[in-house]
């Protein structure tokens, strides 16, 4: 078969997807303290690693095809790809790992400053095999919650067009209860160290996020019309959500910041990913606008709660996540003038479909986790030594730092080796110190 444009356009969305993982590194390895900011970033990284590999061997697999109790796909169907050789199915393979990839990795931001590096690298490959493919099966691959599962031929088929359950709600609950499982960094809503220690570092990975949201949201496009639609909502989504944001933070802080701004775009992306193939682009504006606002104010909560969510997950993947999905029970339009949201006259069906499956993914992923997680937690441990979590983990768990300033303590553990001094300058120098 020859390559078509359209098969171009999928690989290209791939590579755009793959971008954001180190498009999230940046963005959360900015936002910690500078001694666990590579740390931080390496958890993006090797998330790409072992979730790829995972992908390869049974993960694909379990996405697709014959469903076992509508849950997910023979893991053995098409392990290794076998099967897939030869076959355009590969492409389409390859763009549904890098969703697999960001969404394990979103969940790290949750736990920063105080995650044993080796957990997580657990952790990962497991999450991805018995949460992430399942619900992908459910929602996309002709599971429960597709149109003739056993929960979606009773509630309706819920809209995803791009992950907003698949992806944003399944790692904010994620997320969540990673969070109360570890428990929170020492000096929690105290220490004022606690605190972005590179915005410029985190609006570079929110532009790299926005870039690469384009494949992410456009890369399953039918048609034209359709692509056309989705590139002008993943634009006015998070314009229109930064906007929010900041206005948000002008009456309630008495200033916008930098880092509301490249926060607030990330809320309208992930709102915007359910629906960017099923609302108006005035739809989207009003989307972008709610999410945002509610976003700031969610991002607060974890204060007031008690639970630390070192990087805000909850408050703009779940929050937002959750504003996406739902909304399209008011605002999705009309297919060929049938159905649609309460707001075009398609009554509470589609609302009711929306929450249905938001509640399963929540409630699915939450008591998946909770298992996964406290099985690490209670045999390796999942969190470092208090004296680690001080030190640093870029140093206590990889031997380097982010930063050299001068011989000031900090860098990598590692030193390229410098031709020995002279025995008398080292006399001398000892002579001077005694002196």
């Amino acid at each position: 078969m020859d390559l078509t444009a359209g098969h171009v356009w999928v690989m290209v969305s791939a590579a755009l997807v793959l971008l954001m993982t180190p498009g999230v590194a940046f963005f959360y390895g900015g936002m910690t303290r500078a001694k666990a900011a590579l740390n931080m970033m390496m958890m993006s990284f090797i998330s790409i690693g072992l979730v790829a590999v995972v992908w390869v061997l049974w993960g694909y697999s379990m996405t697709s095809g014959d469903g076992v109790a509508q849950l997910f796909g023979n893991p053995f169907a098409s392990f290794g790809m076998s099967g897939l050789i030869n076959t355009e199915k590969l492409i389409s393979a390859g763009y549904g790992a890098t969703f697999a990839i960001i969404t394990v990795a979103l969940i790290s931001g949750a736990i920063a400053d105080r995650s044993k590096f080796g957990a997580w690298a657990i952790f990962v490959p497991v999450w991805a095999t018995l949460v992430y493919c399942p619900v992908a099966f459910m929602v996309w691959g002709g599971g429960l919650l597709g149109a003739e599962g056993a929960i979606g031929s009773w509630a309706g088929q819920a809209i995803d067009f791009a992950g907003g359950t698949v992806v944003h709600i399944n790692a904010g609950v994620a997320g969540l209860v990673l969070a109360l499982i570890i428990g929170k960094r020492k000096g929690f809503g105290k220490d004022p160290a606690q605190r972005p220690h590179n915005i410029p570092l985190v609006m570079i990975g929110a532009a790299l996020l926005w870039f690469g949201w384009f494949g992410f949201n456009g890369g399953a496009a039918g048609t034209a019309q359709e692509a056309g639609l989705i590139w002008i909502n993943t634009m006015a989504a998070p314009a229109a959500a930064m906007l929010g944001w900041l206005v948000t933070e002008r009456i309630r802080d008495g200033r916008p910041t930098s880092l509301g701004a490249a926060s607030g775009v990330v809320a309208g992306l992930v709102a915007i990913t359910p629906a960017c193939a099923n609302v108006s682009p005035v739809g989207a504006i009003g989307l972008g606008i709610v999410a945002g606002v509610l976003a700031a104010l969610a991002v607060g909560l974890k204060y007031k709660l008690g639970y630390d969510d070192s990087l805000d997950v909850v408050g703009v993947h779940l929050v937002a996540g959750l504003v996406g999905t739902l909304a399209l029970g008011f605002i999705a339009l009309p297919a060929d003038g049938v159905g649609g949201g309460l707001f075009y006259g398609g009554g509470f069906a589609q609302l009711g479909a929306q929450t249905v499956a938001a509640l399963f993914s929540i409630v699915y992923c939450a008591i998946l986790t909770v298992i996964i997680g406290l099985a690490i937690h209670k045999t390796i441990g999942f969190r470092v030594s208090a004296e680690e979590e001080t030190a640093g983990v870029d140093l206590t768990q990889h031997a380097e730092t982010a930063y050299e300033f001068g011989g000031l303590g900090v860098g990598g553990a590692f030193q390229p080796l410098a031709p020995a001094a002279p025995a008398a300058t080292v006399r001398d120098v000892q002579e001077e110190v005694k002196a």
